[in-house]
């Protein structure tokens, strides 16, 4: 509160928000609070930047911040605006222009809507960066960079990590002004992993692990349960695979929207679904409540990401249980993480869906199966959230639209799908890319455009034929099909059937004297003996001699 700079460091879910909100919600009370000379407050006197940024590595952390902002400062009157990538601009810029007093988001937004001048940072006097490892792992720190230099040098920086890796040390050196370093844990890293949080690990065949999952989900006493794989992929099988047996799932990765991640997010926070299968990329910073199971349906790759990951349940004073599922090609890597946290497991048991420990450790009843019972499916499913339409970057697009780049193209180009449902569905001749295709393309994409029947044009010497006497025609070439040759294919089907072919009828000896060598290749007559004495020339003509009725083929070697 007295505007020092401040290295935080703390194990995750200890509060760290409030630890930043509560000081920059205080000063900003100041900041708004007349002059006892009667001068104006910040508002009034036309202060145009926020007074406070707080920067966050990912969209889900930066909406659980702000939400929590907005409701400490509810009272006050605190004006808190939410910036992150895949929503569009102009909402965001309609906020800023109208003026606010805290701006949480990602770097690549933020410096976006800097460079634009849309986000004046001149006047911060307070900036937090949360998870700055995080964001080193994630390459932010060159932004981060360049949105401190668009601060004022005398505004109090506030950093928290859970580790200093070189970087951020070499960042908070370069922007910090004799930061305070404040530990709420002790030096020992083993001291990060949440206390309450009951820890199992088990070696399983990969083949096996969404049945051991399955019958996880079932244990008593069971609340939400988060899952995390290491690859979008493998959240997407996992997702699908926990939906077929019964239970209520949702998945967040990259690869989706944000509007998808949200929804699956708000689904998960309100019960909707209870079970969240994720990517690393709701491991920092998410806190849900009543989270019970965390689930590492892969070894993570450090023992940070491990705590993180396992850092989802037994937050602020509740229990949680925590089980790492660890295959035979994972296990030195799952060695070096039970070393650098000091565990107790350096050879995980070996487990499969029917041993016996399985369910005694993790309270599971005995009978339970891979499948949900239909009794015990009592959660609304995803499909009861309703997705948020957050709008496109840039401007609103149509649905047809939202594939291509056919709004901005005027509809004349898009994908190669739609270039070839405008040629089936015009009925001109025109080209490809001419007006009256470009036309009937939009006139297509349109919404309220009825459907055009499909029609053929055929053609017949470059003219048009109706589609009378394309029949008529049609059925003419059938008959003589039908008609013509009836007796030698008889002939030829008969004697393929029953095996009996005349070697000696009058086509057999027809090709035989055809090809009779004595008589149509004399190469006393046709060949020059002499061409085989000497070396062929460029201006020599090769001829090849003809059969019967056949004229002579001259090949001259090229010059």
């Amino acid at each position: 509160m007295g505007g020092h700079d401040i290295i935080g460091q703390a194990r995750t879910g200890t509060g760290k928000t409030l630890a930043f909100g509560v000081p920059i919600l205080h000063r900003l009370a100041a900041d708004l609070a007349p002059g006892t000379d009667g001068a104006q407050d910040a508002r009034a006197s036309g202060r145009k930047g926020p007074f406070a940024l707080i920067v966050l590595p990912t969209r889900e952390l930066a909406i659980q911040v702000a939400a929590e902002l907005n409701q400490a400062g509810k009272s006050l009157g605190a004006r808190v605006l939410t910036v992150y990538g895949g929503r569009a601009y102009e909402p965001q810029i309609d906020a800023l222009k109208a003026g606010t007093d805290v701006v949480v988001g990602t770097p690549g937004r933020l410096l976006d809507l800097a460079d634009r001048k849309n986000l004046d940072l001149s006047q911060v006097r307070a900036l937090v960066l949360d998870e700055a490892d995080k964001m080193l792992d994630l390459g932010f720190l060159p932004d981060v960079e360049k949105i401190l230099r668009l601060t004022p040098d005398d505004r109090q920086t506030m950093l928290f990590s859970a580790t200093m890796p070189g970087e951020v040390v070499t960042l908070a050196r370069r922007h910090m002004r004799r930061p305070t370093n404040i530990r709420a844990e002790g030096a020992d890293e083993v001291a990060q992993i949440p206390p309450l949080t009951t820890q199992h690990v088990y070696r399983t065949h990969h083949l096996d692990k969404i049945e051991v999952v399955a019958r996880v989900l079932q244990a008593k006493d069971r609340g939400l349960a988060m899952v995390f794989c290491q690859t979008k992929r493998a959240v997407d099988q996992v997702t699908a695979a926990l939906d077929d047996r019964g239970f209520a799932t949702a998945a967040v990765h990259g690869d989706l929207g944000q509007g998808q991640r949200e929804r699956a997010l708000r689904a998960f926070r309100s019960g909707k679904v209870d079970v969240l299968v994720a990517t690393d990329v709701a491991a920092r910073g998410i806190d849900v409540d009543d989270v019970t199971h965390v689930i590492n349906y892969e070894c993570p790759d450090d023992e940070k990401t491990y705590v993180h990951r396992i850092g989802r349940t037994g937050r602020a004073g509740r229990e949680g249980v925590a089980v790492t599922f660890v295959d035979w090609a994972d296990m030195q890597r799952w060695k070096l993480i039970n070393a650098a946290l000091g565990l107790d497991f350096p050879e995980p048991a070996e487990t499969y869906s029917t041993s016996e420990h399985l369910y005694s450790e993790l309270a599971i009843p005995p009978g339970v199966t891979g499948k949900l019972p239909v009794g015990q499916r009592a959660r609304a499913g995803l499909a009861a959230e309703e997705e948020e339409d957050l709008g496109e970057t840039g401007r609103v697009r149509s649905k047809r639209s939202r594939s291509g780049r056919e709004d901005r193209d005027g509809g004349k180009s898009g994908s190669r799908a739609r270039r070839r449902g405008s040629l089936r569905d015009s009925d001109g001749p025109g080209p490809v890319g001419s007006e009256a295709g470009a036309d009937d393309h939009k006139e297509a994409d349109s919404d309220t455009a009825p459907a055009r029947s499909r029609r053929r044009r055929r053609l017949r010497g470059g003219q048009e034929v109706s589609e009378e006497v394309s029949q008529e025609a049609g059925e003419a070439a059938d008959q003589e099909l039908a008609g013509g040759g009836g007796d030698d294919s008889d002939r030829r089907s008969e004697d393929f059937v029953t095996g009996d072919f005349d070697h000696d009828s009058d086509d057999s000896d027809r090709r035989g004297d055809d090809f009779d060598s004595g008589d149509d290749f004399d190469s006393g007559d046709d060949f020059d003996d002499s061409l085989l004495n000497r070396p062929i020339v460029a201006s020599d003509p090769i001829t090849m001699p003809a059969a019967p009725g056949v004229p002579a083929v001259i090949f001259r070697a090229p010059v």
